[in-house]
This record gives C-alpha cells, sequence and structure tokens, in this order.
C-alpha cells in the first residue's frame, strides 16, 4: 500500500464517526462498517480502502451520496457491543461486518436492517443465514472457504517442515468454525502420520500459557485456523512460535508478512471488493434473503524464507514454485 493512500485514509477514517453526527442531505445513503481491527491496524485501513474504492467503482462515493460510519472493535466483545448498537441506532441502509465475532453482535441488534458480512467461515453454522443458496433473513455475504481447505493446511505444514509430527490446532471456541476446522484437521492427521490436539484460544495469557506447555514435547508445529482476531496471531502467536522455533501455519496470508512461515487461504481483499457489489445491489432495492452467500474464488499461498531460514527449514522447491509470493 502506498504511503499517500495510507495517509490520506487515516484522515478520512478519523473524520467519519464525527461528520456521521452531522445531518445529512436528502438523497445520501449510509452504510455502516463495523471492523474487527484495532483503529491503528494497517491490513484493516487496507482492507476498508479497498472497500471503498470498489464502492467508488459503482457510483458510491463517500461525503457525496453515500455516507460511511466506520467502528474499529480491536475484537474486544464490549466494544464491538457497544459500536452494534450505535450503528444500529444510526438507521443505516446497511451495514458490513467483519467476521463471525461482529457479526453475531450486530444481528444481536437487529433483524431489519441489511447486513453483509465477510469473512464468515460458517454463517449456516452460526445461525446468520438459513441456508447459502436462500438466507432467508437480513443478512447474506461472503464466506472465506470451505472446512475441506482446512486438511490442507496440515498437508502444507507437512511439507515445509517433514519432521512435524504433532500439531497444535489454534481455534476460537467462540466461533462456529472453530470445532469443525478441528474436526477435518483430525480426520486428515492420519494418514499423513500426525497427531493433533486443540489450543483452545481465550485470551493472550492462557493461549502463551498453553503454547508453551505444547512446546515442551519436541517435533512439534501449529495450525491457526481462522476464527480468531487477527491481532492475536500477531502479537501473540507469531512470536510465541518463533521463541519456541515451531514451524506454524496460518489461515490469512498477510500473517505471513508480519513473520509467520506460511500462510494459506483466501484473498481477504477480494470478499471486501466483492461485499460493495452486495452493497450496491441491496442499496438499489434487492433484499439479503435473495442474495446467496458466495465462498472466496481466490486463494493465496505466501511463503516467508527469512522465517524458515531462522527455523532450520529448507522449503522445498516444488512449493516455492507453488507460492503466490515469496518474503525474502
Amino acid at each position: 500500500m502506498k504511503r499517500r493512500e495510507f495517509i490520506t485514509l487515516l484522515g478520512g477514517a478519523a473524520a467519519w464517526p464525527l461528520a456521521s453526527r452531522a445531518q445529512q442531505p436528502g438523497g445520501v445513503r449510509r452504510i455502516g462498517v463495523l471492523m474487527a481491527f484495532a483503529a491503528d491496524d494497517p491490513t484493516g485501513h487496507t482492507r476498508i480502502l479497498r472497500f471503498a474504492q470498489a464502492l467508488g467503482q459503482l457510483g458510491w462515493i463517500d461525503g457525496r451520496n453515500v455516507r460511511i460510519d466506520l467502528r474499529w472493535s480491536a475484537g474486544d466483545p464490549e466494544r464491538i457491543r457497544k459500536y452494534a448498537a450505535e450503528l444500529v441506532a444510526l438507521t443505516p441502509d446497511v451495514i458490513l461486518t467483519v467476521g463471525s465475532s461482529t457479526t453475531g453482535p450486530l444481528l444481536q441488534a437487529t433483524r431489519t436492517v441489511p447486513v453483509v458480512f465477510v469473512q464468515v467461515a460458517d454463517p449456516v453454522g452460526a445461525g446468520f443465514v438459513d441456508s447459502l443458496a436462500r438466507p432467508g433473513g437480513n443478512a447474506t455475504g461472503f464466506t472465506p472457504f470451505e472446512y475441506a481447505i482446512a486438511g490442507k493446511w496440515l498437508e502444507l505444514l507437512k511439507e515445509i517442515a517433514p519432521g512435524v509430527t504433532r500439531a497444535g490446532v489454534l481455534r476460537n471456541l467462540a466461533v462456529a468454525a472453530g470445532p469443525g476446522q478441528f474436526g477435518v484437521i483430525q480426520g486428515a492427521a492420519s494418514s499423513l502420520g500426525m497427531e493433533v490436539r486443540p489450543i483452545n484460544l481465550r485470551s493472550a495469557g492462557e493461549t502463551e500459557s498453553a503454547v508453551t506447555a505444547f512446546a515442551r514435547q519436541p517435533n512439534g508445529g501449529l495450525i491457526a485456523v481462522a476464527g480468531a482476531p487477527l491481532g492475536l496471531y500477531r502479537n501473540v502467536i507469531i512470536p510465541l512460535a518463533a521463541r519456541h522455533r515451531l514451524p506454524a501455519i496460518y489461515s490469512d496470508p498477510v500473517l505471513a508478512a508480519d513473520g509467520g512461515l506460511i500462510a494459506y487461504g483466501p484473498d481477504r481483499i477480494d470478499q471486501y471488493q466483492r461485499a460493495a457489489g452486495y452493497i450496491d445491489r441491496i442499496l438499489r432495492g434487492e433484499k439479503p434473503a435473495d442474495l446467496p452467500v458466495q465462498a472466496s474464488s481466490k486463494y493465496v499461498l505466501v511463503i516467508n524464507l527469512k522465517t524458515a531460514q531462522a527455523l532450520g527449514l529448507e522449503v522445498p522447491p516444488t512449493l516455492l514454485a507453488r507460492a503466490d509470493e515469496v518474503i525474502e
């Protein structure tokens, strides 16, 4: 992301909550956005910028014919509930949510305001929609992957670190997809000669203790599945993996750039851009109940060679050839 774009977005984002308090001119539509990121997280800013750009390409310009009310929750449950209520009180035409952690509380706050979600791994299991083909309520959106991808994470971990025979699966039990992803990984483990065990993410302190205990036995690695706040992976798990020399694979490609060994997952920015398309259709009169939930169509494999070298791993040339990005 260019520095000028980032600075411009920071300025605009800071002004959005203030501008939302002003009386809006006639004809201006209103979009609420409840982000799971912290306000100073560059990844969150990049993704919301791409969302705004996609809206602009569809004719919706913030400050001209649409007003974007943006809230950054930093993954904090209390803050999410507060901001969900705030956004609903603004009576927007539609609200964008990010992940199950923000979508659930938002849908508890309203079953009438249209909601478009991104990065919700199991919207049916979570009760957000009746089915993928026919959502049936006030919510629809984009799911990052099918459960089968969880088995691929185990395969890639074994490929980049053949010596790993035990995998700790970092999951969030508060998210419906957490147990489901673990089940798929468990099903794939025997064919790869792997032992897997869950590590439940409840807090930074508990996560650190659990990973430290897991690392006491040799030949271990980590799988960070979808569903936990990105900040927890960034600020706690990546440093823990480095400290205990644990090869780890992540579900969000951006985490490889932050020091993770390898990441494989959907192109998150693509989901935000496609969400803009659904919001455009809702603003033009269509209903979420009639818009099917769509899965990601773009997946990205990223390898961090610097981290591999620090762990004493030699990345197979065949794996490097398949990578969409290699960080050196």
